[in-house]
């Protein structure tokens, strides 16, 4: 008999147990650790197909965090200090990111190593962080010790792996008090066209957010977060990480990079929830989970997908047509159109500002392009419209207002840009008074976003630093790259659109677009199809530049970044693939 057949299965964390719900009402998150210290519910890691391999409640974890918070102070680290951590899906950055706010130190969660990059993109991406956050020390997996320690280095930062960490002493001593105006920790937003900026956020601001997080998605007592979402990133580390604490919840839990290679481990989770589900993800989750359905798959074989009670989706423009593709695939396993919960958010609001109610699944308006511009329509034209998606309701104690150029406010149906005010918006940019003063205004947050608002729901049009103005006429980028998107063989996220200014000194539309094809000939026959669609978007001749698959810039979450591939093409360091003469 084999070790392994001696080894009792693991039993993941409940979703029930006897401890009073309480909905993240707590002065600071360190009395949300305590409290959800003291149920049954916890964290269970899952390997990359899915098996459970580690189960950890949030009693282990409080343990671990005062530990590691004792070695902490032992070695200097003092309130207000920033403590950088490389967010690994794991019990490390867990019990580390705990120990850090026990400590009233700042922890900068960090992201890992991506396939959007080589080795020295990754580091400078790292040094870029650690100059901005100035932290006192950097702690980081052994796997990446090499590249981490060099980015530490770099910036003249003390860098150590948490496995070593582990093994310095920890002499118990007392933790200091914190106050809910105190600093939480510090945010790096992944918005595409923002140097990266730490957003600081308060235990205050970021309760009150966890709390209308889960008044907003009605969180119950046999509910259950399936998540694969990084926790560097907003939506991962709020939605997925500090919620499950502060409203005590069990989660299964994957590593980004196993959804990578495996999406539909994802949904293998799921289905094996005995509650209801709540999971979340941007468009390209679903979007990847439904292209990897064969025909002959049976799904109703498969999968379960009937107790998915909230299928969360947001940090990036929601496609309809994505979402009604996932319908397609899995209604057969019991997946309900329904579940579809949109919402719209963003970093510097600690994470979400609106919400759809649950159940109302996701609503579309269609909306003119003139309209979404801003410009007359052309009567020669038919009318071109776009789907635009129904982010839901502010959470409470969030005001959401639409304003004009001139800082009106606009009323329902009037586009303009997004402004929002609430308890959970920002304290500030840390050490960028510049920044702060730019978006926030007598405690109003602009969010740099386009949108309108319809009978209380807000509608997201846009970023509005991506917009193209070509001769006067405002055009959305994200409108050309759907367009060229419908051409067979392209994925969303394989197409980037800007702005360039020709030879003659004016703008013109411009496309880099992933090239999967290796004949010179057929790259010709290509570049002019594409050439075409943007014309029947745009009405006018634009750039269109073929280049290597895997070579348009992201950012740590995984978004598309427009500004910095026009930066690397017009820098030279994005090279166009060869075309037959």
């Amino acid at each position: 008999m084999t070790d392994a057949a001696l080894t009792p299965p693991l039993t993941p964390t409940p979703n029930d147990c006897e401890l009073p719900r309480i909905r993240a009402q707590f002065a600071t998150f360190n009395d949300a650790i305590d409290y959800a210290a003291k149920s049954r519910k916890g964290l269970n890691f899952h390997d990359m197909r899915g098996n459970l391999e580690r189960v950890y409640p949030y009693s282990e974890m409080r343990e671990d965090a005062h530990q590691m918070a004792y070695r902490l102070i032992a070695a200097g680290i003092k309130p207000q200090d920033r403590v950088a951590l490389i967010a690994e899906t794991g019990p490390d950055f867990a019990a580390l990111f705990c120990a850090c706010v026990y400590v009233g130190a700042w922890p900068v969660p960090l992201p890992l190593p991506t396939s959007f990059g080589g080795k020295e993109s990754y580091i400078d991406q790292l040094s870029v962080q650690l100059k901005s956050s100035d932290p006192v020390v950097l702690i980081y997996p052994e796997e990446i010790a090499e590249m981490a320690s060099q980015a530490a280095e770099r910036q003249e930062c003390s860098g150590i792996s948490w496995q070593d960490f582990a093994k310095y002493d920890a002499p118990v001593v007392e933790l200091p008090e914190v106050s809910p105006d105190d600093i939480c920790y510090l945010q790096y937003s992944s918005g595409s066209t923002r140097f990266p900026t730490g957003v600081a956020v308060t235990h205050k601001a970021l309760l009150h957010n966890l709390y209308g997080h889960a008044v907003s998605m009605e969180l119950g007592e046999n509910d259950r977060c399936i998540s694969w979402l990084p926790w560097y990133h907003d939506m991962g580390l709020v939605g997925c990480f500090l919620s499950l604490i502060a409203n005590q919840f069990s989660a299964d839990l994957l590593k980004p990079d196993a959804f990578a290679r495996r999406p539909l481990a994802w949904l293998d989770m799921i289905s094996r929830n005995p509650g209801n589900t709540a999971s979340y993800s941007p468009t390209f989750g679903y979007d990847i989970c439904a292209r990897r359905i064969s025909s002959q798959t049976n799904v109703a074989e498969r999968f379960d997908l009937s107790r998915w009670r909230i299928a969360g989706n947001g940090a990036d423009m929601i496609r309809p047509d994505v979402m009604q593709n996932f319908v397609n695939a899995f209604s057969d396993a019991g997946f309900k159109a329904s579940a579809f919960t949109p919402s719209y958010g963003l970093a510097e609001a600690v994470l979400a500002v609106t919400v759809m109610p649950p159940g109302e699944g996701i609503k579309v308006e269609l909306v003119e392009e003139e309209r979404l511009s801003g410009t007359p329509r052309d009567l020669s034209r038919p009318a071109r419209y776009r789907a635009i998606v129904n982010c839901g309701k502010p959470l409470p104690d969030m005001e959401v207002l639409i304003s004009g150029e001139n800082g009106e406010r606009r009323e329902d149906h009037q586009i303009g840009k997004v402004w929002c005010r609430g308890p959970s918006v920002m304290h500030s940019y840390f050490r960028n008074p510049e920044a702060t003063e730019d978006c926030l205004v007598d405690g109003w947050l602009d969010t740099g976003d386009m949108g309108y608002t319809a009978d209380g729901y807000l509608f997201i049009v846009g970023r509005a630093k991506d917009m193209i103005i070509i001769n006067g006429k405002n055009h959305w980028p994200q409108d050309i790259e759907w367009a060229v998107e419908q051409l067979p063989g392209f994925n969303h996220g394989d197409i980037a659109a800007f702005s360039l200014e020709t030879e003659n000194g004016e703008e013109a539309p411009a496309v880099l677009v992933h090239c999967r094809v290796s004949d010179p000939v057929e790259r010709v026959k290509l570049r002019e199809q594409i050439s075409d669609k943007v014309r029947s978007v745009t009405g006018m001749s634009c750039v269109v530049e073929l280049v290597p698959p895997r070579t348009l810039p992201r950012t740590s979450s995984g978004k598309l970044s427009r500004a910095k591939a026009k930066k690397l093409y017009l820098a030279g360091e994005i090279v166009p693939l060869e075309l037959a003469a």
